[in-house]
């Protein structure tokens, strides 16, 4: 295990399984694309494999904080994802850009403080690597009821 993993041990996590579409659903879509030393990644969100392990609006059914754990639990799909296409996480020399969409009960507008679940658990394993740009939106909904989904761009060394 790289240095990224060990991390992820120290902190009692555990990586989830891949991204899988449900039953019935075909992704016509990488996970991860790898160009000229970035990679993008498509929209995760809370799920084990194709479980989905949160659902719910923020603001109604899912409280900031349970939206927060939401987030954390994206940024380790996120995770399991780049590290199945790159093989190593720690071919990720860069957090570039996070897109945070949250689904939003109405009048619900703590955004930001939903997706710092996604960064601040990105800052504790990469350090300043892990500093990004950002955006945090809410939505009115998200595919499988999730309360929160991310997509990312980040810079990787070759394999």
């Amino acid at each position: 295990m790289g240095r990224v993993e060990d991390r992820l041990g120290e902190l009692g996590l555990e990586l989830p399984a891949v991204f899988a579409a449900p039953p019935g659903v075909e992704f016509k879509f990488d996970l991860v694309r790898v160009v000229d030393g970035a990679a993008f990644v498509s929209g995760h969100g809370p799920l084990d494999g194709s479980r989905v392990l949160m659902r719910g609006k923020v603001g109604a059914d899912v409280t900031t904080e349970q939206g927060y754990e939401a987030a954390r639990m994206t940024a380790l799909s996120v995770l399991a994802s780049l590290r199945q296409e790159l093989g190593d996480l720690d071919r990720v020399t860069s957090w570039v850009k996070l897109l945070g969409l949250v689904n939003c009960a109405p009048g619900f507008n703590a955004m930001p403080a939903v997706v710092n679940g996604f960064s601040d658990l990105v800052l504790d394993l990469w350090g300043d690597a892990g500093r990004h740009a950002r955006s945090a939106i809410g939505a009115a909904e998200l595919p499988f009821d999730i309360p929160v989904e991310v997509e990312a761009i980040v810079e990787v060394t070759e394999g």
